[in-house]
């Protein structure tokens, strides 16, 4: 036992560590930003000196602090204040209510953006909101509402703002839908391209830099709220190095970082990708930074011929020919220059063209412990799971299907779904696994539904989509979203666990992750959040132990919200009454067999009778946003 004294004592607790030498303990002491001593409580207690700052965890359980492997924190930063979150939100009632209260508050030329992070399977509705319902809300501010990657819904306000009119063409692997008069409707649809939402996104007023500072410390906050201390910032389309990333330094400068963040960079424009790593191998390496931010390799985007798109409500689609010559040559450049990296990639069939890849390369310049990871992998084959753990590769996996699970079953069947992904074959084959959410336009940043969706198997609409052979148990799922993450930013043994000498970040629960009923852990919250020894986040009976944040910024954001944030039911009774209320108010007298109701035909149709049977009938209704 060490006989320095502790800053800070963490004592009374249930902590699990994840260190299979001493799996549980009673305290823990911190000093220089460190785990200082694990033990029970008389053993830290005698590290105690003068300028110890001591806390009673009240029994609650500890766990190390979570660490998500593919989130874009950084330009989601940018823009937290500006979005109305839908995350988790119970009932379409209750998302359309904070979307009529921020209409009301935001001011011209300003637009009102849900930006992804659920889906209308979370709704008791089971549905979206229509054009019309939209549009009856807000007929004069702009409203952008992003669902998964797959549509759009733009009011007319919106579609003015944008300036999309009866001329505006379809951009390739996108559409506009169009009404029977030729004038756009407001529905964007992905086919599968997303790149036509986010343009439209694009459109919108952006925060001045101040206002984004301010904006990134409140969505860290927030992530701090559900125990995240670490994020692998896995880059994005419109987020150019280094001009994109002053706000993330200047915070960093100013050490005002809650969340530790290793950063990829993302090529940015089709057919110059090898030239933007070839820049940026001359302005950054691996590893350069400190451990609060550093930079971490290439991806997930490395060529744009090798973009999958998983919006599985569309085709799978094809890679196009040139995909192995323009990846061939990055990827040369990326291990010559020994940067880590990373690919997305949801298909099975992507997955095998890319190993085709890099097994080549590897045979004239080899990896040799070099960390390389797909990002996805929803269908990987143990085929392919063989080649990638011969190479040495990981894997890392998202919550994505817990959000789009039910179109992935309507495309290819129950049966299909059973393994998507497979993480019992990943882990049992030796591959490198480590989970996040790719967050925030599709799935939710919240870490917890990730953990119930390892656990449980569920979407957030309810759906089983794996059997108990594809579920792992809950200290698995807790080990994959800290320990094993750190090979994906190469910090093994640096963090991850509650051990003498790793950074000292941690989360004190709101409920007992081990104790408390499956359903119940996609309820979970932190109440003390501590990074690198100091205290970020403090809820409930450690609220007093908060520091403060200025206000958001601007004053009518929607970050100003009491209840901002991802959306956790105070009692489950209060859920169960919320979606009561919902269905009862639903109305409906007919259903699809698809969806359990026929809001698309009970309002007014965007799109002529045809267009929905030509476009829908695959999925058996026409209810979607219409």
């Amino acid at each position: 036992m060490s006989t320095q004294k502790a800053d800070l004592i963490l004592h009374n607790a249930k902590i699990t560590t994840l260190d299979p030498r001493k799996p549980q303990a009673g305290a823990v002491a911190i000093a220089d930003g460190r785990f200082l001593a694990v033990g029970d409580d008389a053993e830290i207690m005698a590290l105690r000196g003068p300028g110890t700052r001591v806390v009673d965890a009240r029994r609650r359980r500890l766990v190390p602090g979570l660490i998500d492997s593919h989130m874009h924190i950084i330009r989601g930063g940018l823009n937290y204040n500006l979005e109305l979150r839908w995350d988790g939100v119970p009932t379409l009632a209750e998302a359309m209510e904070r979307l009529k209260q921020q209409v009301a508050v935001t001011p011209a030329p300003q637009w009102v953006r849900v930006v992804g992070g659920f889906t209308e399977h979370q709704f008791a509705e089971k549905r979206l909101p229509t054009l019309e319902e939209i549009n009856g809300i807000a007929p004069d501010t702009p409203v952008f509402i992003l669902h998964l990657y797959d549509r759009a819904l733009l009011n007319g306000a919106a579609l003015r703002a944008a300036g999309y009119d009866r001329n505006t063409p379809n951009p390739p692997g996108g559409w506009i839908v169009k009404d029977s008069r030729g004038e756009p409707t407001g529905l964007l649809l992905a086919e599968p391209n997303a790149l036509l939402l986010y343009s439209a996104l694009a459109k919108g007023p952006k925060l001045p830099y101040d206002y984004q500072l301010n904006s990134t410390r409140h969505f860290m906050r927030e992530m701090n709220r559900l125990g995240v201390t670490s994020v692998i910032d896995a880059g994005g389309g419109f987020q150019n190095y280094p001009d994109d990333y002053k706000v993330i330094e200047d915070l960093h400068a100013k050490n005002e970082l809650t969340l530790r963040i290793a950063y990829n960079l993302f090529t940015q424009k089709p057919k110059e990708e090898l030239a933007d790593f070839r820049r940026w191998s001359g302005l950054v390496a691996p590893g350069q930074g400190d451990g609060f931010y550093r930079h971490n390799g290439a991806g997930e985007m490395l060529v744009f011929s090798a973009a999958d798109f998983e919006d599985f409500r569309q085709p799978r689609p094809e890679m196009p020919p040139n995909m192995e010559g323009d990846l061939e040559g990055v990827v040369r450049h990326l291990v010559t220059q020994r940067w880590p990296f990373r690919l997305h990639a949801t298909y099975d069939e992507t997955i095998a063209r890319a190993l085709n890849v890099f097994e080549k390369v590897n045979r004239d310049i080899p990896f040799d412990g070099l960390h390389w990871f797909f990002d996805h992998a929803e269908t990987v084959s143990d085929a392919n799971l063989d080649r990638i753990a011969k190479l040495g590769g990981g894997i890392a996996i998202q919550h994505r299907m817990a959000y789009q699970g039910e179109y992935f079953v309507q495309r290819y069947g129950i049966q299909a779904v059973e393994r998507t992904p497979p993480f019992k074959r990943m882990l049992e084959k030796g591959v490198h696994v480590g989970a996040g959410t790719d967050a925030t336009r599709v799935a939710s940043y919240d870490p917890w539904n990730a953990l119930y969706w390892m656990v449980t198997g569920k979407t957030v609409g309810g759906l089983t989509l794996y059997p108990p052979a594809n579920r792992v148990d809950r200290e698995t799922a807790l080990r994959l979203y800290t320990q094993s993450n750190t090979w994906f930013s190469n910090e093994e043994g640096v963090k991850g666990q509650i051990v003498a000498g790793q950074y000292a970040d941690l989360a004190v629960l709101s409920a007992d992750y081990f104790a408390v009923d499956e359903s119940e852990i996609r309820n979970l919250v932190s109440v003390l959040t501590v990074v690198g020894g100091r205290i970020v986040y403090g809820d409930e009976e450690f609220s007093s132990l908060a520091p403060p944040l200025p206000p958001a910024m601007p004053d009518w954001s929607p970050a100003r919200r009491k209840d901002s944030g991802y959306w956790k039911p105070a009692t489950a009774a209060a859920l169960s009454a919320m979606h009561a209320v919902a269905q009862a108010s639903c109305g409906c007298d007919s259903a699809c067999t698809v969806h359990g109701h026929a809001h698309g035909k009970a309002q007014s149709a965007a799109v002529s009778d045809g267009e929905q049977r030509g476009f829908w009938g695959a999925l058996g209704c026409s209810c979607w946003a219409f």
